[in-house]
């Protein structure tokens, strides 16, 4: 089995550029199903979730052209079938994206339940709620959303909870209904607002994306399109802490610095030093990070997505710290590692309470999730001595070329799949030294 083995102690030094969205990605990759004309798609990531959603949608007549390895052409006309049960699709969350796209232009979507991350909750009833007040009926049997209406109608739809999926969902069914469709509550990530630019590229009518309130203006058939995903606030984020935990000096390129605000806001509190210009940060870290207080919420509060991270970055910090994650219940799973290669954490309910230390050790682990996968690698980076780290599929779902990346920073990683590639980079890396 895969896993990356890490020598710790390298500052990070350099440049990084960062692809495009995840999130945002899922969710245009669906979306381009709702029209019959072609659809290009630049800055689309190389990872797995992106490549399961794509062999899903070409498992119901989907015609995908991948031009190269960051760039697709979709044409949806000769889908016949609008049920899609690929059994790689249960391992991505986003596969229901796929409900609002086919609902939206067919009237009619099948669509296995999704997985991904085991870090709570993460029910769909908001995304129902909103399906059905446009008209569908939807229905959950044997682990598979029924959704079906003979028309949709424009509807008054207020979110019990901010909810991105649900927000994206909704948007895509109502952007094809009869009349004025209103969500309010509605989530205002950076990638909501690309979407909602990707589908008015479409010819949709979408207006107050990235507000509470969006109003959407149904149109009887959408466009083809040429359109560049956003660049990925997450990677950009983790590099960043990376860059602060390594005591280092990253400049990460192709980025939105408006979207990596309440990152860099918390990386200045610890006392980094942020360089911003039009499409770049530039992180610095020239002595100890020092303790704050985190707490995740909706867009432009602090992503969820980077709890992990940043908790790597203050366990090595001077002073007490709290950190509360106020999105999923599930998401200090990573902890009992840390505290294997000598962190000292208390979780209590949804707050982990981070008492610096000046040094941690390397230790064999096992990534629980996707960000908590990354946080690790962090944690490897800044510990002494050597960690492995395998379930690394995890990280691959959401991080393009991730120790690639790393490496071209200076960090000492490898991706190895036998025991004689880890000892061949223990040996080179200066395994005789650490062991004497």
């Amino acid at each position: 089995m895969e896993k990356y083995i890490i020598k710790g102690g390298s500052p990070l030094v350099g440049e990084v550029e960062i692809g495009g969205a995840k999130n945002a990605a899922l969710a245009i990759l669906a979306a381009a199903t709702m029209t019959d004309d072609s659809v290009h798609i630049d800055n689309m990531p190389d990872e797995r979730d992106t490549n399961v959603l794509l062999q899903a949608m070409e498992s119901i007549g989907v015609i995908i052209d991948r031009v190269n390895r960051h760039s697709v052409v979709i044409n949806a006309s000769q889908v016949k079938n609008h049920t899609i049960e690929n059994e790689f699709i249960k391992k991505i969350r986003a596969s229901y994206y796929l409900i609002g796209a086919l609902l939206g232009k067919y009237r009619h979507a099948q669509v296995v339940l999704p997985g991904g991350c085991d870090i709570g909750l993460r029910p769909i009833d908001q995304h129902i709620k909103g399906f059905s007040a446009l008209g569908a009926t939807v229905l959950i049997e044997h682990g598979i959303i029924n959704a079906k209406a003979q028309k949709l109608v424009g509807s008054h739809i207020y979110l019990d909870m901010v909810s991105v999926g649900a927000t994206i969902n909704i948007m895509m069914a109502a952007c094809m209904a009869e009349g004025l469709t209103i969500i309010e509550n509605a989530a205002k990530e950076p990638h909501v607002v690309d979407i909602a630019n990707f589908l008015n590229s479409m010819g949709a009518n979408i207006k107050g994306a990235g507000t509470d309130v969006i109003r959407i203006r149904g149109v009887e058939k959408l466009h083809g399109t040429d359109y560049t995903i956003i660049p990925d606030q997450i990677e950009a984020g983790t590099f960043m802490v990376a860059a602060a935990a390594t005591h280092g000096d990253v400049t990460i390129k192709n980025v939105i610095p408006k979207h990596l605000e309440s990152i860099s806001a918390k990386l200045e509190e610890m006392g980094c030093q942020i360089h911003e210009s039009d499409d770049a940060v530039r992180v610095v870290a020239t002595k100890r990070l020092t303790a704050t207080h985190v707490k995740t919420l909706p867009y432009p509060g602090f992503p969820t997505d980077m709890q992990p991270q940043i908790t790597v970055a203050l366990a090595m910090a001077s002073g007490i710290s709290i950190v509360t994650e106020s999105i999923f219940e599930n998401r200090f799973k990573y902890v009992d590692e840390l505290t294997r290669m000598g962190a000292s954490i208390k979780v209590e309910g949804s707050s982990a309470i981070v008492t610096g230390v000046e040094r941690m050790t390397g230790a064999d682990m096992s990534a629980p999730d996707l960000r908590a996968g990354a946080a690790l690698v962090i944690a490897g980076l800044v510990a002494e001595g050597f960690s492995t780290l395998d379930n690394i599929k995890f990280i691959e779902r959401g991080y393009e070329d991730f120790e690639i990346k790393l490496r071209s920073l200076g960090a000492n990683i490898e991706k190895v799949d036998t025991d004689a590639e880890e000892q061949k980079f223990r040996l080179k890396a200066g395994y005789g030294d650490i062991a004497q």
